[in-house]
């Protein structure tokens, strides 16, 4: 039987280099996300390998050489940039004797250190229970016990295993009801404002792009934001008032990051749907750093998986003061506002958010006055 070990505050961190062209980036972010979880980096044990290694993933002379520098600096933690199977990740707990965490799992714990809403610690939840769920497929051997008898709750001779999992599925379903519930009163509160033609607006992005603090300046409110990955998960709204225009309805969203765990996806439709129901989204980039293309692309990739790619997008390049940068806009064929350049810190270019906001406002007023001149002649 194996127990699994205790986790702590200290990590070794383990990334292997099979060839990818992004992965002094992946390795950065995931000291990124170490450092938001609130752990701290003892070391790193890099290697490079045509494909992962069956039972250990990074080969057994790289898990040798893992052990030898959790001992010597003392972690409890054995972090990998990559998921990790179930059976992998027993064969090298039992080799390290430390708690050993994947990519994904990391994410989720974050997630669960981060949520502060009803809403987002139930997607939280969801998320954690649909990963669990997947450790149980060859998950510890204590799971192979039997269990059953006088005053058992499992039948007879039903393993441990299949008492979790069948736990594991009343939880899930549980989930699902509540999240199904907050979703049909979001949507009726979300049909409230279509009727009234108050415009929703998503503020989306690469995780810490500075949505929040773009947010705060425009709606005066104070969402908290800070330099480091994850700060905002639970979907935050606001009504604002734009000159010339009228009242919009403005909501910060969840960053988005390399390689989401696709279950993370899943579980936070409920948050991401603001994105997918908005009029508009404003989509936040760091226009100072090195990969901001490479970020787009991965916004964007999100958008089209959770079936927001149809609507109406304009990109905001944030943080041009780091850059000497002066704000502006540039527009598409169609004379639509296709791009801003603004500092959310200085505040500098806010004046071209709303300007966005507005034109858009004034588009889709158009729109409802050619449908209902349309519909008129048609009676």
């Amino acid at each position: 039987m194996f127990d699994r070990p205790g986790g702590g505050d200290a990590a070794v961190l383990v990334s292997q280099d099979f060839g990818e062209p992004d992965y002094a980036e992946s390795l950065q972010e995931l000291r990124q996300l170490v450092a938001s979880a609130g752990m701290e980096i003892k070391a790193t044990v890099e290697g490079r390998r045509p494909k992962p290694d069956a039972k250990y993933f990074i080969g057994s002379g790289k898990a040798e050489e893992l052990a030898r520098s959790i001992q010597a600096s003392g972690a409890r933690v054995a972090v990998f940039n990559h998921d990790l199977s179930p059976s992998q990740q027993r064969n090298l707990e039992q080799l390290l004797d430390c708690r050993v965490v994947d990519r994904t799992g990391l994410i989720l714990d974050i997630f669960a250190q981060r949520a502060q809403s009803h809403e987002g610690k139930l997607q939280v939840e969801l998320a954690q229970m649909e990963h669990l769920s997947t450790r149980l497929v060859k998950g510890w051997t204590h799971l192979e016990r039997q269990k059953g008898g006088i005053g058992m709750r499992g039948g007879p001779g039903e393993t441990q295993l299949e008492l979790d999992r069948r736990m594991l599925r009343i939880r899930i379903k549980s989930l699902r009801e509540k999240l199904d519930k907050l979703k049909k009163t979001r949507g009726l509160q979300r049909r409230a404002r279509k009727r009234s033609q108050v415009m929703s607006v998503s503020l989306v992005g690469y995780t810490n792009a500075g949505k929040s603090t773009l947010f705060n300046r425009l709606t005066q409110s104070g969402v908290y934001a800070a330099d480091q990955l994850f700060a905002t998960l639970d979907t935050t709204s606001r009504k604002l008032f734009i000159p010339e225009g009228g009242p919009v309805v403005l909501s910060d969203t969840v960053g988005f990051i390399k390689h989401l765990p696709h279950a993370l996806v899943e579980a936070f439709g409920a948050t991401l749907e603001e994105a997918v129901q908005a009029d508009l989204l404003l989509h936040v980039v760091d226009a100072a750093s090195p990969n901001r293309d490479e970020q787009i692309a991965q916004v964007n990739l999100v958008l089209e998986e959770i079936g927001a790619a149809g609507v109406r997008q304009v990109l905001v390049l944030n943080q041009i003061d780091r850059l000497g940068m002066e704000p502006g806009l540039e527009r598409d064929e169609y004379g639509r506002i296709r791009t801003i350049r603004i500092s959310a810190r200085t505040g500098a270019g806010l004046d071209l958010v709303r300007l966005v906001m507005q034109e858009h406002q004034q588009s889709m007023l158009e729109k409802i006055m050619d449908s209902f001149d349309e519909s008129t002649v048609a009676a």
